[in-house]
């Protein structure tokens, strides 16, 4: 039978963790909360704006004028991979299952040279565990507001896929559902792909219910789509290239601030879920221990009254 002080000394211990493990849920309850308000307020305007995008792309597709952004590279021989991650562990499988996605993307185009650019420190572990090369780190705000946030990134990565230093550029990130359900997700973010006009950011395009935010880009598309076509019609004052060239940088920024403010509310979810349950665990565990170092104690008064019985008898 285990001494009773140092089942004592466990069970502190424990409580102690414990502690530490309800604090560390309670703020990443209180950092949930902002980072989901952010989410729902710019969700909307960014699917949106992606839509708008693609039917650009469609609308000037067919003309004279197609923006570098828009032109898909014959032959893709490299490739960066945008991954937003957290700073800091503790949060479950949030960094583990994002990485695993776009560890997935690389083997599906084998052959291609992979960079990443690493957004959140945790994100460097692609190096480290799996010896991929990481090109750029940025430092990751938890609870980021601004769009500002991301404009160096997106100023890089534009700037690099116009100097043909890579041919494709994808994001990695989480999706936020609800606190209980984040989906890992990897979308091509450059050059802007007319395919993808389902894969908007912040939207489960798998999921059988349509959610508000699909609901809202549909009523947009009906109320200023064109009777009898299947794309907007735009009129650009001065030129196509004029605007294109304001505007889709401007878009690139939206799509990028939209990941991470996804990724933010995923991951405070994801940690809130995972400290919940070890908070639960480490109570669990002081009952346990509690039931042990009682049935322990009982044991030792059990034996001492043996003794004092044994030496009256014997004095007797």
């Amino acid at each position: 039978m285990a001494n009773t002080k140092e089942i004592q000394r466990r069970i502190k211990s424990i409580a102690n963790t414990k502690k530490i493990t309800k604090a560390m849920e309670m703020v990443a309850a209180a950092k949930m909360r902002r980072t989901t308000e952010a989410v729902l307020r710019t969700r909307s305007y960014a699917n949106l704006s992606w839509t708008t995008v693609l039917n650009i792309a469609q609308s000037i597709n067919a003309g004279k004028y197609l923006h570098p952004l828009l032109t898909e590279k014959k032959n893709t021989k490299k490739v960066a991979i945008i991954l937003f991650a957290s700073n800091r562990g503790l949060c479950g499988g949030f960094n583990s299952a994002v990485i695993s996605k776009a560890r997935q993307s690389i083997l599906r185009h084998s052959g291609q040279k992979t960079d990443f650019i690493v957004f959140g420190k945790k994100g460097l572990s692609v190096k480290s565990r799996y010896d991929y090369n990481v090109t750029a780190q940025f430092e990751k705000n938890d609870t980021a507001i601004e769009v500002k946030e991301v404009q160096p990134l997106s100023k890089m990565i534009i700037d690099d896929f116009l100097s043909s230093k890579y041919d494709k550029v994808l994001v990695a990130y989480t999706d936020f559902v609800n606190p209980a359900n984040q989906v890992p997700r990897v979308k091509q973010i450059l050059p802007i792909d007319l395919r993808a006009q389902d894969d908007h950011l912040g939207i489960v395009g798998k999921s059988n219910k349509i959610g508000l935010d699909k609901e809202f880009v549909q009523e947009k598309e009906d109320k200023y789509l064109k009777k009898g076509t299947d794309k907007f019609v735009f009129t650009y004052e001065p030129n196509e290239e004029a605007v294109l060239n304001h505007m889709l940088p401007r878009l690139i920024e939206v799509q990028l601030f939209q990941a991470l403010l996804e990724s933010n509310a995923s991951e405070h979810s994801a940690r809130m879920s995972a400290m919940n349950k070890a908070t639960d665990a480490a109570n669990d565990l002081v009952e346990e221990l509690t039931l042990f170092y009682n049935k322990a104690r009982q044991a030792s008064i059990t034996a001492e009254i043996a003794e004092i019985s044994a030496g009256a008898n014997a004095l007797g």
